[in-house]
């Protein structure tokens, strides 16, 4: 019995509640900018903090919504200078404007220079094989000026140089040609009705080997080649030998 005399009161007499639903519908809608300090004390009294405290802010969001915001009304430039904030130290070396990289493009591996054919690079670049012979000459007549010094050192490397390019094009071109024959014989024989056998490069390095064979035995220099190659494969094998104990 106490509990119920003690909520009548409360639900009869509840004239904020009341005062809230009928300034709802009209006196609260008013902007509250214009109201003087104490009118906002009787209402935060009237209507409770946190109706007025959402009061408020719709007031100020209404407020916000409907100034034009300055930055989105001009378009921005990618063109402009870089802003940099104040609370980050600007580095000495820094990015003002963009530039765009350039890309250095090798035509030596670069698939719009079309593909590397040896046998067309030999027939256009033949005219470098007379130059090449041309400063050799002229290499050999500077030697035999210089006969001792630092000069005489110079031109004897750049000579034995200017041979082992000479040894290494024409071996170069010996494997060429014996590819070429190889691609004719079968030719050839798919031309008559047999099944073409392309060799291994296991198998061309092989054949490669013979015709440098006979190559030497037919100059005399077969003796010689092979003792400096006995001696190159005795000097590997000696690597892998254990070391002698004292």
């Amino acid at each position: 019995m106490p509990r119920a005399s003690s909520r009548a009161p409360a639900a009869a007499g509840s004239p904020r509640g009341a005062r809230v639903c009928g300034e709802d519908s009209g006196g609260l809608r008013k902007d509250t900018s214009d109201m003087s300090f104490e009118e906002l004390l009787e209402l935060q009294s009237q209507v409770g903090t946190k109706t007025y405290k959402r009061l408020v802010a719709g007031n100020s969001s209404k407020k916000e919504g409907s100034r034009p915001r300055v930055q989105n009304a001009c378009v921005a430039d990618k063109h402009r200078p870089l802003e940099m904030s104040a609370k980050v130290r600007v580095p000495f070396l820094r990015q003002v404007v963009p530039i765009s990289k350039k890309v250095a493009r090798d035509p030596r591996f670069d698939d719009l220079s079309g593909e590397y054919n040896p046998e067309v690079f030999d027939k256009t670049y033949e005219f470098l094989n007379d130059i090449r012979a041309k400063e050799k000459e002229l290499v050999k007549k500077q030697l035999k000026k210089h006969h001792s010094g630092q000069e005489h050192e110079k031109l004897q490397q750049l000579l034995q140089r200017m041979e082992q390019q000479e040894m290494a094009q024409q071996e170069r071109r010996k494997q060429q040609e014996l590819r070429l024959a190889l691609k004719q014989e079968q030719r050839a024989r798919a031309q008559q009705g047999h099944r073409p056998y392309f060799l291994k490069k296991s198998e061309q390095r092989q054949l490669v080997l013979a015709e440098k064979f006979k190559e030497l035995k037919r100059s005399k220099r077969l003796e010689s080649f092979l003792s400096r190659k006995r001696r190159r494969n005795a000097g590997k094998d000696r690597r892998h030998l254990p070391l002698s104990k004292e």
